[in-house]
């Protein structure tokens, strides 16, 4: 072979080494740069807060709200016509059980009541005279009688007259506070005719509904506190009285009704109460902020804070980890966790929306969100 031939078959060769390093060393370099801006585009950590999961003491209970009512209360009013001639009672008096309170005119019932006394007596006489004669034969069995028929039905028909003379008067039927008077001497009223109001403010009823999954903690006889606004920084007890035996199909609630005891009268009908029953010993739960769980239709979830060693820099590199959890009871802020969490384990309690599984995290809890168990609503 020539030597010229020679020469240029190893520059060619040397072309062919140098082109396939170019493309081999820019293949490379391609990838680097293509997994430089993956990585730039990358979540960066996200700022988030949160709280220690603990362990604390839940007494079983049910709040719920209820309407005060008169444990017995009528609008009393006339079960006949007729003219007011005489009041008994002044606006918010108290009355004892059958005190007169309204009278109705009377005269005209009176006076046939007189009639038919005189006729009443009458046949009882007849009664007597007829019962002498037929000791003699001188009169049947018939004639005596027709006598004692008569005299019973007039007997009746003057019971009937004072029946209707007692409906004139309108008289308290049962112990209690009466409202304020709704009519004036001489003025006509027809029958049903509202007069006043009597409520036994002593003891006062409660009624209140509890959700159809906590009906197994209500039972008659069971203690209860009350408290209201209208009498603010006191509690009442209370005692359940009566619980309706069917769930209501529209709300899936249960009736319940308590009894209180008022002897001050501080309490009024149809004012608003909170009713808190307790029951049973208190249970230990995993507590969070309700505002740390996130609740799906496929389940409940919270993010929990892992420690995988160092960053570059020499911080801790915090990775938050999606877990599914079983919530059980709330109370003020705060959610009991049956299952997924466990005291000691750190939780997000703000910044979920912009997690993912595996995300890393800032911790910054200068602000963290409510986790009271009675919060209070602040004034205005």
């Amino acid at each position: 072979m020539a030597k010229g031939t020679t020469k240029r078959m190893i520059i060619m060769l040397i072309i062919a080494t140098v082109l396939v390093g170019g493309v081999v060393w820019f293949q490379h370099f391609k990838k680097t740069m293509i997994a430089k801006a993956i990585k730039g585009q990358s979540n960066p950590p996200q700022t988030v807060s949160t709280i220690v999961a603990q362990t604390s003491a839940w007494q079983p209970s049910i709040e719920a709200l209820g309407n005060l009512r008169a444990s017995e209360q009528a609008s009393l009013s006339p079960e006949v016509n007729g003219l007011v001639t005489a009041i008994h009672f002044k606006s918010g008096e108290k009355v004892r059980a059958g005190q007169p309170l309204v009278e109705l005119n009377p005269s005209p019932l009176r006076a046939q009541l007189a009639q038919l006394q005189a006729q009443a007596a009458l046949a009882e006489l007849n009664l007597k005279r007829d019962k002498a004669q037929l000791q003699v034969q001188a009169i049947s069995q018939a004639v005596v009688d027709t006598d004692t028929a008569t005299l019973k039905s007039m007997q009746a028909q003057v019971a009937a007259q004072k029946a209707l003379i007692a409906q004139k008067t309108i008289s308290a039927p049962f112990s209690g506070q009466l409202g304020i008077r709704q009519v004036n001497l001489g003025q006509y009223l027809a029958p049903g005719t509202p007069v006043v109001t009597l409520q036994k403010l002593d003891p006062m009823e409660v009624d209140f509904t509890v959700p159809q999954n906590q009906i197994d903690l209500i039972h008659i006889g069971m203690k209860a506190e009350l408290k209201t606004s209208a009498v603010p920084g006191k509690t009442f007890a209370a005692t359940i009285t009566a619980v309706e035996p069917q769930i209501e199909t529209a709300t899936r609630n249960l009736m319940v009704r308590a009894r209180v005891p008022n002897p001050k009268n501080e309490l009024l009908p149809g004012v608003f109460a909170t009713v808190t029953l307790s029951e049973g010993p208190p249970h230990q739960y995993v507590t969070l902020p309700n505002a740390a769980v996130t609740y799906n239709p496929y389940g409940a979830t919270v993010y929990i804070v892992k420690n995988e060693g160092k960053e570059a820099n020499g911080k801790p590199k915090l990775v938050a980890q999606q877990r599914f959890i079983t919530t059980g009871p709330t109370r003020g802020d705060q959610v009991a966790v049956i299952k997924g969490v466990e005291a000691g384990e750190t939780v997000v309690t703000s910044g979920q929306l912009k997690l993912r599984n595996g995300s890393l995290i800032l911790v910054n809890n200068s602000v963290q969100p409510s986790d009271s168990a009675h919060p209070q609503v602040p004034n205005s």
